[in-house]
């Protein structure tokens, strides 16, 4: 039985200032790395997610190309490819990351489940293949990528806990709603004091 660590989509685009920044987000990357230096034991795996939307399309109508945004099913155009804002943020400690994913490529996708990883297979595969049982999340946002990653982590049978403090959410009401499901849904709710115990 081994212990990972997500970290969802802590990318330029996320972080204040971004295309789609979210209040509190250079916050969750300075946090997460403070935490990963304080327990760099606490975790068998760190698998880190990032949109990485192709330049030349809507991907599957997750860009608002005709019409505004609505800022719950179409968005900005964000995290394209191989651009600064697809980019871990800088306070982010990379060199602590084991496995990389990328999602959203051509088509709308918030979980971290629904990414590849470099070498090709799906998060699923990766967490079966090294025993992995129990999964802490931190990252952006807590009401979209964080949820849904969380919910899909539940449904494949994963221990999940959601790190409270280390997580930011594109709307205060609708990531307090967030957090209360996925309190139902059955994670724990801590804090990063409590890692690695």
């Amino acid at each position: 039985m081994a212990k990972a660590l997500f970290i969802i989509d802590v990318q330029n685009d996320f972080i204040e200032g971004g295309a789609l920044g979210v209040e509190g987000g250079t916050a969750v990357a300075e946090g997460i790395s403070r935490m990963l230096a304080r327990n760099p034991d606490a975790y068998e795996f760190v698998i880190a997610s990032r949109d990485w939307h192709d330049p030349d399309n809507d991907n599957g109508g997750h860009f608002a190309t005709d019409a505004e945004p609505d800022f719950v099913g179409t968005w900005p155009v964000h995290c394209v490819a191989g651009t600064y804002g697809a980019e871990y943020h800088d306070e982010l400690t990379t060199r602590a990351i084991d496995h990389h994913v990328r999602k959203g490529m051509g088509e709308p996708a918030y979980s971290i489940y629904e990414g590849t990883t470099e070498e090709g297979g799906t998060v699923h595969e990766l967490l079966d293949k090294n025993g992995v049982t129990e999964i802490d999340i931190a990252g952006l946002a807590t009401d979209y990528c964080v949820r849904a990653s969380a919910l899909d982590a539940i449904e494949h049978g994963r221990s999940v806990r959601i790190i409270t403090d280390l997580v930011a959410g594109v709307s205060p009401e609708a990531s307090r709603a967030a957090i209360e499901e996925l309190a139902r849904a059955g994670p724990d709710l801590i804090t990063s004091e409590h890692v690695g115990r």
